[in-house]
């Protein structure tokens, strides 16, 4: 069962408690230490290469919204054409471009001056090959010296926290049930999502059901795949805190950078 298809209308509605401006506020500051798109370049494609940001699993476009309203080109970059279809009726005012690509798979006209991925896209990668294969194509893409930020669930909040749980929230426009079953040999969390949305203004409301797998990852595993695929591993902490990660971290946020090219200024 596909994901992301009747979730992507309402996907926004459930995840208004995200807090996309403190991420979008710490991205801007990581982009701006690593001086994307700052670097003195006389060549004005290599210029517009630098400062080009690929927001990756972008959803429904409100990162990526962010970091164009920041000075960046961006390109969004998601596998669910619905969820793309809210990203470009939600940013419609401004220049990005939406591909709608698998991210172990994707695929760009050159390089850019960053990769984002946020909000635990990375986790529906549910094998390390597959992890292993984004990786090794984001330092492919990346510029010389580019910046790789991304974000990912740990194995503890899955399986202590949400794994084997039941969330229900009840909205006007919507309501959702969300099952969760954690397979803790594979350390995979396997989700029934079970959707009522609201047909009109009317009081009749559709049922949809969609299935969301996810693997958590441990901090050592990430930084194995990101040295294996030939990126360079700068630093992780806890993305709640921003403090070091401990074992009851729930979600980390990791800097890497390209390593492999030159450039000569």
């Amino acid at each position: 069962m596909e994901n992301y298809t009747d979730f992507a209308k309402v996907y926004d509605l459930f995840m208004d408690n995200v807090p996309y401006e403190q991420w979008g506020t710490l991205l801007r500051s990581e982009l701006e230490r690593f001086q994307v798109g700052k670097l003195p370049l006389e060549d004005e494609n290599l210029r517009q290469e630098q400062n080009t940001v690929v927001d990756l699993g972008c959803g429904t476009g409100i990162m990526t919204g962010i970091l164009a309203d920041a000075g960046y080109d961006m390109i969004g970059i998601d596998l669910s054409e619905e969820m793309l279809e809210e990203a470009r009726k939600r940013t419609g005012d401004k220049d990005i471009l939406y591909l709608c690509q698998d991210m172990r798979e994707f695929e760009l006209f050159g390089t850019v001056g960053a990769v984002v991925c946020i909000c635990d896209s990375l986790n529906y990668l549910t094998e390390s090959e597959d992890v292993l294969q984004t990786f090794r194509l984001v330092n492919n893409y990346l510029f010389p010296g580019g910046v790789f930020l991304f974000d990912f669930n740990t194995v503890y909040k899955y399986r202590d926290i949400i794994g084997d749980t039941v969330i229900a929230e009840n909205r006007e426009e919507a309501s959702f049930i969300w099952e969760n079953s954690y397979y803790e040999e594979e350390r995979i969390n396997e989700c029934d999502l079970t959707l009522f949305i609201r047909e009109g203004n009317g009081n009749s409301y559709r049922k949809c059901t969609e299935t969301h797998v996810q693997r958590g990852y441990t901090p050592e595993t990430i930084r194995d795949l990101l040295e294996e695929a030939g990126l360079e591993f700068l630093e992780m902490r806890d993305s709640d805190t921003g403090e070091a990660v401990t074992e009851e971290t729930e979600r980390v946020f990791c800097i890497a950078r390209e390593r492999g090219k030159t450039l000569t200024i």
